[in-house]
């Protein structure tokens, strides 16, 4: 009990309402009040601050002593926030909600690599090509949720990117090396095997609108390449991850329709007469062990965007009553129901439309190749269209992380946000680096197997171990024993996949179309 008199307690000013500075962000908004995390059940001052309790007061009294109790409720579960946060794509503004997440999520979820599947199904066939792609979906699923749980599992702290959480659970140093290679080749690999996928659906697109119309010098490959990154550099200029949720939005759109069109497209023309549905078979049976691993490795690679999950819920506000895992994982659920009724469909239609002659650039290309005489010109056109646009979107949400990681070298140096300038010019040399990866390895996006493989942890693998090591459940429970076996069974997986994706490069005698003039 303090015993200073009456009136010298009076004279203390109330403490202020902890909260971080705002500051001023090149964006133009303001950096976020701490939020607030753990959930408790016990006791605290203000439990006698009930509606009851505040019935016979007056308003005044009533509204200082609800103030109070709001303020009583957030001291000592307020997150420390970085202040440099406040100057980073990422976490710059924290005003998403489910809708929010629900658009990134959906746009990082579906992509290119949805439509290889069916090539997957051509070496698996129907039952294992369905059970695995099953098995593989509930099993992303799973790790998503323990990446939601785990965003603000340590009292006081938000792990606002992957590799954050990482080097929590791993510790600073093995956390970096596990971490941080497959997360930036996810982000940097997709963005420029985006290029790739965008530029050639843009010049597909153009003949097929063009048609016999063309002029006698067209544009080549690489200058479609060229077009397409202009375009991504131009709407890169969104300063923040919130502020990409329209174009999150469009690029959902668009891949819920492509998704749809190619394998409706697909099944409503005649079957080639050669179709056949027997696994593709191979001339020894190590060939045919490495050639089902590369499928596999395939239809790992077709659930991508759990390095942006994190990224993603750091982008909502949280507090005491309103934690973020709550929003982020009801606009998760949302966004993969859509995901399942994208992928399946391709991929069981896919494959029931071109059997084993599916072409390994996946579904458009034989979309292409066997019924471009017989579908309307227009709805081809329209499918292309919105590939190229679904990549445009898809680009920005992959490129942001790395957007964010020169930004926080800057700022790190300076101790002070980018300027407009700094942060173009950042964007525009990110761009042009990607054109120029793609320009000099045409063939990245054609690497599925291996590079499903490669970032095969991610998605499967780390996420399990990152549970026991921060959450650490009971030893031996049935909890420590499932998380440990998928998490080794995801290492196991990744080590097979690799091999397998290498030695299809080998055997298939990978064609480098490093530079045509056509």
């Amino acid at each position: 009990m303090d015993e200073r008199p009456e009136a010298e307690l009076m004279s203390i000013p109330a403490t202020p309402r902890a909260s971080t500075p705002e500051i001023l962000t090149p964006s133009g908004q303001r950096s976020p009040r701490p939020a607030s995390n753990p959930k408790s059940t016990a006791w605290t001052p203000t439990s006698l601050i009930s509606p009851r309790f505040l019935s016979p007061i007056g308003t005044p009294m009533k509204r200082v002593l609800v103030n109070m109790k709001g303020y009583l409720e957030e001291v000592g579960h307020l997150t420390k926030l970085n202040p440099q946060d406040a100057w980073l794509p990422i976490t710059e503004s924290r005003n998403g909600n489910a809708h929010y997440a629900a658009f990134h999520n959906l746009n990082a979820g579906v992509g290119f690599q949805a439509l290889l599947l069916p090539v997957a199904f051509a070496f698996l066939g129907w039952s294992w090509g369905i059970i695995c792609l099953t098995i593989a979906y509930f099993w992303q699923l799973y790790t998503l949720w323990i990446l939601v749980q785990l965003h603000e599992a340590v009292p006081g702290r938000r792990y606002n990117r992957y590799v954050e959480l990482a080097q929590a659970a791993f510790g600073e140093r093995l956390g970096v090396w596990l971490a941080l290679f497959p997360t930036v080749y996810l982000s940097a690999g997709t963005a420029t095997a985006l290029i790739l996928i965008g530029g050639e659906t843009m010049k597909l697109f153009f003949q097929i609108v063009c048609g016999p119309l063309c002029s006698s010098n067209p544009l080549s490959t690489v200058e479609w390449y060229l077009v397409f990154t202009s375009l991504c550099i131009v709407l890169s200029q969104l300063p923040n991850l919130n502020s990409i949720a329209g174009l999150s939005l469009i690029g959902a759109i668009t891949a819920i329709f492509y998704s749809t069109m190619v394998w409706v497209l697909s099944v409503s023309q005649p079957r080639p007469p050669t179709i056949s549905y027997e696994p593709l078979k191979s001339p020894s049976f190590s060939a045919s062990v490495f050639s089902v691993l590369n499928a596999l490795g395939i239809i790992a690679f077709a659930f991508r965007g759990h390095n942006l999950a994190l990224e993603i819920q750091a982008t909502m506000p949280s507090t005491f009553k309103h934690p973020a895992h709550v929003p982020m994982w009801r606009g998760a659920k949302v966004a993969y129901f859509f995901i399942a009724m994208c992928l399946f469909p391709v991929a069981i239609g896919g494959f029931w439309a071109y059997g084993n002659l599916m072409p390994p650039g996946g579904i458009l290309n034989a979309l292409y190749r066997f019924h471009s005489h017989d579908i309307p010109r227009g709805l081809l056109a329209t499918t292309f269209l919105l590939v190229v646009f679904n990549c445009l979107s898809s680009f920005q949400i992959y490129s942001m992380p790395v957007f964010d990681s020169f930004e926080a070298g800057y700022t790190s140096r300076t101790n002070r946000p980018c300027s407009i300038w700094v942060r173009s010019g950042f964007r525009v040399f990110y761009g042009f680096i990607s054109f120029f990866i793609g320009v000099a390895l045409p063939f990245l996006s054609s690497l599925a197997g291996l590079l499903g493989g490669l970032t095969l942890p991610v998605t499967f693998a780390y996420p399990c171990f990152m549970w026991v090591l921060i959450k650490k459940p009971p030893k031996y429970s049935f909890n420590w024993y499932v998380n440990w076996t998928l998490g080794i069974l995801g290492i196991a997986f990744s080590l097979a996949f690799c091999v397998g994706g290498v030695w299809s490069m080998v055997t298939n005698g990978l064609k480098l179309k490093f530079f045509k003039p056509n």
